[in-house]
């Protein structure tokens, strides 16, 4: 009998392992069982510097939502980035998209600065005042070869 309680506990003990090895693997992840809510906007930069779809979209540094797409629009040669924004947040139409570095490791995120505009962006509109993802690599080339005033 002794053994049999051993065994159940050893069991017991795995099985709550797995659950939070779980638990924090869908946390650090930023997976979502579910799609996520909230409405559509886009905006078109130059360079997106690596941004991927699942990173966080930021206002004054507290997260409001994700980037659902990037894509290349085919017309203009520019890349296309779907954003999704959380319900209770409102975009002004005049917001500027930043796309920004954060970390050591360089993960790259949407900032959106908001503007004055009393007209809010409905969903599916469009960002119009976007700034691309600093390039590190041509920045340090400039400066190389005396391009920077």
């Amino acid at each position: 009998m002794k053994k049999f309680d051993m065994e159940v506990m050893v069991g017991i003990f795995l099985v709550i392992g797995l659950v939070c090895l779980a638990y924090l693997s869908v946390k650090v992840g930023s997976f979502q069982f579910v799609g996520e809510s909230g409405y559509t906007l886009t905006a078109e930069f130059d360079k997106t510097g690596g941004l991927k779809t699942g990173a966080p979209v930021e206002i004054a540094g507290v997260e409001i939502g994700r980037v659902k797409e990037v894509t290349l629009d085919n017309k203009n040669y520019r890349a296309k980035v779907l954003l999704i924004v959380r319900p209770p947040v409102k975009i002004q139409e005049d917001a500027i998209a930043s796309i920004k570095t954060k970390g050591l490791l360089g993960e790259k995120y949407v900032q959106i600065s908001p503007g004055a505009s009393a007209n809010m962006l409905a969903g599916g509109g469009k960002i119009r005042d976007t700034e691309s993802a600093v390039d590190i690599e041509e920045l340090i080339s400039k400066y190389a070869f005396g391009e920077v005033k």
